[in-house]
């Protein structure tokens, strides 16, 4: 398995996150109940009011991945978001999958107060 990557951003080689076993998948998703798994990939579906409020969040999440180097797939049907993720160097999730979750948590929660 890798250890490192070159960011392809900024040209200098990094080390990759962490893989995380079974049982610790397990254990820092039951901190995130908003998102599920399905295998190496979690995902998050949210309805947000109107059609504008998505298009916010979604631009508010795109700065926390640019900011992470991690990005999710996004889907945007109308007022609904869904948010997946995996980290693909590691072939399955990682410490950052669980960084981004927690950050993109915070941020839809702010949208939301």
């Amino acid at each position: 398995m890798k250890e490192f990557a070159t960011d392809l951003k900024e040209g200098v080689t990094v080390a990759l996150p962490r893989k995380l076993d079974e049982s610790e998948a397990d254990h820092e998703l039951g901190s995130l109940p908003q998102w599920t798994r399905d295998g190496e990939v979690i995902e998050r579906i949210t309805v947000f009011p109107t059609f504008t409020d998505a298009i916010r969040a979604v631009d508010a999440i795109a700065l926390i991945a640019e900011e992470l180097n991690h990005h999710p797939d996004v889907d945007i049907r109308w007022r609904t978001v869904r948010l997946a993720m995996t980290t693909h160097d590691v072939d399955g999730l990682s410490t950052l999958d669980i960084e981004a979750a927690r950050r993109i948590d915070a941020c839809i929660g702010a949208l939301a107060g």
